[in-house]
């Protein structure tokens, strides 16, 4: 079961409704996966808390020439996928 909940619209409540969904189905399956694609703020993590067993560095490219003038900090040169695997308590 895939199941993706998205908006164009921040404070929507995505994050607690996702969260909460993936908690309620840990109990029912043992292979649940929350995965948080926010590029501004991926915060998954505020409400489930997991128990973190392995970290790694990762490597953000960034653009060669960035102008800060026109800059906006709209954060499109970067890509950040978290992958939160929920275990039942």
């Amino acid at each position: 079961m895939k199941i993706a909940v998205s908006s164009g619209k921040g404070g929507t409540g995505k994050t607690f409704v996702t969260t909460n969904i993936a908690y309620v189905l840990k109990d029912e399956y043992k292979n649940v996966s929350y995965l948080d694609c926010d590029v501004a703020e991926p915060n998954g993590q505020l409400f489930i808390k997991p128990e973190i067993k392995i970290k790694d560095d990762i490597n953000l490219m960034s653009p060669v020439r960035m102008d800060p003038e026109k800059c906006t900090l709209c954060g499109k040169w970067r890509v950040v996928y978290i992958r939160y695997p929920i275990r039942p308590v």
